[in-house]
């Protein structure tokens, strides 16, 4: 079966590697040279100067994992071009040979995503694993932020679904290892630390063994932190990399804000500010201070009260609050995958300086849940459409803009028809007419054989529905919305308020991703279903 499975996986990888290698020529942002720079820190400095330098404004700001992967990097670049991690002369190099060597390590570390795919699906029938292969591979997030814009963030998400794959079949101290791994690659996905040590704690760390569970478990994670820090606590250099992990002064929102709480923040205090002035009260501060596309030019606002990291980490972690009471009281390791997108859509929408990038970090695990019910899929329908969507303005050139339109529409096409047909197979009874949750099959009951009978599903004689009326003409407005800003606002006010079209839409993302957080939330309560029992 595993060949069988596996060749599923590499023919969607061949076609997706295909897309990737035409999009080779295809706009990069400033991200690229910040990785090349990082290529020369590691490979022109000594190990206790990489969190110091500053030749230029892109200095190293990832954890000491990702900062030795850009040195292995280096190893390679060194022989393609010398230039490339030269720290001085290599500044803004940007050659045909380098942009292809680093695109080619972007696709190359998109291997640890298929493996870590591959692994959570391998014990899954055929359809369902071909189905969330799709989900994933060809996600239009992927192609746009990694292989145009430029980051390695499907590199990332491969060793969060390696952790995954390993707490869904028990393995929770493997589980707990690759989340740690993680952290020290990017550490915005420590966003998920209480869940996983929430669940971790009474899932692994009970019974007559706790004790040794809690300091195997403990042993593992602190093993893993000293690999990744130890050098920096040797020479000192800590508190310089902390400060280089936490530049809290970046201000509230990026400069195009993320579609989450604090844009919808930002909108209500625009407005009043506005209103205010009409009515001629004496508003202070600078008329633009929010909407100047700047970084770090969020420094206040007009009227409504100001917000500060820790008002920001507070609101993350009561919004996470519900969900880590109901993993203390039922660590179901089933529902794990749950959790997670939930903890990580928290940090997305309350989270201070969050990157509109962020959205994949929650879209991607919730791809995994598509096959577990029509509610998850159109959920995730919804979510994945209005996320890529929000990601276009980062691919602000003309020639990209047919691209990233066609990754989309194409995705969307292609989930809409194949998620009801797949749904729809999975009715024993084609003259069944209702949608009733099945009781959950014993634990020795392996995946397979519970596939079909999970669900008794509507009549392939009817269409399966997703996205339901209001869903469907939020999305609906996407088009005027796209309309406007492409067409109608250059029209009508030429190069001013350039900002506009940017803030429209953030603000109509973030009613709709805000939504996703509350059906996220509730999904966190919906019935749970008894621990998956894996064949190892």
């Amino acid at each position: 079966m595993w060949t069988s499975d596996l060749s599923d996986l590499l023919w969607m990888v061949s076609i997706s590697t295909c897309v990737k290698v035409l999009l080779v020529p295809s706009y990069h942002s400033t991200d690229f040279e910040v990785h090349r720079h990082w290529m020369a820190i590691t490979n022109s400095l000594p190990v206790k100067e990489w969190y110091n330098d500053e030749t230029s404004e892109w200095t190293l700001d990832y954890p000491p994992f990702f900062a030795w992967f850009e040195r292995l990097l280096a190893v390679f670049a060194s022989r393609v071009d010398p230039r490339m991690v030269d720290l001085v002369e290599g500044l803004n190099y940007a050659t045909d040979t380098v942009i292809l060597f680093q695109r080619s390590t972007v696709i190359a570390a998109d291997c640890v995503l298929y493996w870590g795919l591959w692994r959570f699906c391998r014990k899954f029938t055929a359809e369902k694993q071909r189905l969330l292969y799709a989900a994933v591979v060809f996600s239009p997030g992927l192609f746009m932020v990694d292989h145009i814009h430029f980051q390695y963030n499907g590199f990332l998400l491969g060793i969060l679904l390696l952790s995954l794959s390993c707490l869904r079949e028990g393995r929770n101290v493997t589980g707990g290892f690759w989340f740690a791994v993680l952290v020290c690659y990017k550490h915005l996905f420590a966003v998920a630390g209480p869940v996983y040590f929430v669940y971790l704690l009474r899932h692994y760390c009970r019974g007559t063994s706790w004790f040794w569970n809690f300091m195997r478990l403990g042993s593992t994670v602190i093993t893993v932190v000293g690999l990744a820090f130890g050098p920096f606590v040797y020479y000192g250099q800590m508190g310089q990399v902390l400060k280089r992990l936490f530049p809290f002064g970046r201000g509230l929102c990026h400069a195009y804000w993320a579609p989450n709480f604090w844009a919808l923040y930002n909108t209500v205090d625009k407005v009043l500010s506005i209103v205010l002035r009409k009515l001629g009260k004496d508003i202070p501060g600078p008329k633009a201070a929010m909407t100047g596309g700047l970084v770090g030019d969020s420094s206040g606002h007009a009227v409504l009260p100001n917000v500060t990291p820790a008002i920001t980490a507070m609101l993350v972690l009561l919004a996470m609050l519900p969900c880590l009471v109901r993993i203390w009281r039922r660590p179901r390791r089933s529902e794990v995958v749950q959790w997670v997108v939930y903890a990580y859509t928290c940090g997305y929408v309350f989270g201070w300086h969050v990157h509109e990038k962020a959205a994949l970090h929650f879209v991607v695990p919730l791809s995994l849940l598509i096959a577990d019910s029509v509610d998850a899929a159109g959920d995730f329908l919804f979510t994945s459409t209005v996320s890529y969507y929000s990601l276009f303005p980062l691919l602000f050139k003309s020639r990209e803009y047919p691209i990233k339109v066609s990754l989309l529409l194409l995705y969307v096409f292609v989930m809409g028809i194949y998620l009801p047909h797949y749904f729809g197979n999975l009715s024993p009874d084609n003259l069944s007419n209702t949608c009733v949750e099945s009781e959950e099959p014993d634990e020795s009951t392996s995946d397979k054989s519970r596939s079909g009978t999970r669900w008794t599903m509507i009549s392939s004689l009817q269409e399966v529905e997703l996205l339901g009326t209001c869903r469907k003409l939020y999305l609906c407005g996407l088009l005027p919305l796209e309309i406007y800003s492409q067409l109608l606002h250059p029209y009508l006010f030429k190069d001013r308020l350039p900002f506009l079209p940017l803030m429209l839409v953030s603000v109509y993302c973030s009613v709709g991703l805000f939504y996703a957080w509350a059906k996220q939330l509730s999904a966190c309560f919906n019935q749970p279903k008894p621990d998956i029992h894996f064949q190892m």
